[in-house]
């Protein structure tokens, strides 16, 4: 997914954003399903095989994995787009939320497994997403190259500022939406990953 699983709520806003819930998430549990989904959200509507092509996989394979996601309302047809049998696929939302502590205390296992497989897919992504720019950002301006960033920071804090630090985070960012109109000479879609989490004393 995009900046979607970020464990927050979705806030109320310009964007189009889905509020996972339990059919969704038992959809989502498919580690082709969330890359499809992110293909769409990010390149635009496409056909089954060109999503095939973009992620190396049968046409065959996304054509089914797109079915279900359209059975659960997370992408549509766009019929506009499509000439003769050629069948054209989009994003119904811009992005996605979890709660992940809902589903991760919830009664049902088939559930606590599914948001585990989700969760492990989205941190999947934005390793190979970091490790992509690491192995390219040669091919980089110097500029971008300056202005990218990779940092850790050790803090001590209870549950409840630590949520309160993601919430302010979330906020710092989504200030800076929409600042940089779509085609803007030197511009570029950036990545920001954030991801806050406790570990053990010892």
């Amino acid at each position: 997914m995009t900046e979607n699983e970020s464990g927050r709520r979705a806030p109320a806003g310009r964007q189009n954003i889905h509020n996972v819930n339990v059919r969704t998430l038992r959809t989502l549990a498919h580690p082709l399903r969330i890359r499809l989904l992110e293909a769409l959200r990010e390149f635009g509507p496409a056909t089954a095989s060109q999503l095939g092509e973009r992620l190396s996989e049968s046409s065959g394979a996304t054509s089914y994995h797109l079915r279900q996601l359209a059975e659960s309302e997370l992408v549509e047809d766009a019929p506009e787009l499509g000439k003769g049998r050629e069948r054209w696929w989009r994003a119904v939302h811009d992005s996605s939320a979890i709660e992940s502590a809902d589903f991760l205390g919830h009664a049902d296992p088939e559930v606590r497994g599914a948001i585990g497989v989700v969760l492990h897919e989205v941190a999947t992504t934005h390793a190979r997403e970091l490790s992509t720019w690491l192995g390219t950002m040669g091919e980089w301006p110097e500029e971008w190259r300056r202005s990218s960033n990779m940092s850790s920071f050790k803090l001590r804090l209870t549950p409840e500022l630590a949520r309160e630090l993601a919430e302010e985070l979330h906020g710092v960012v989504e200030s800076y939406r929409d600042r940089v109109p779509e085609g803007t000479e030197g511009s570029a879609v950036v990545r920001t990953h954030l991801h806050a989490f406790p570990r053990p004393s010892e």
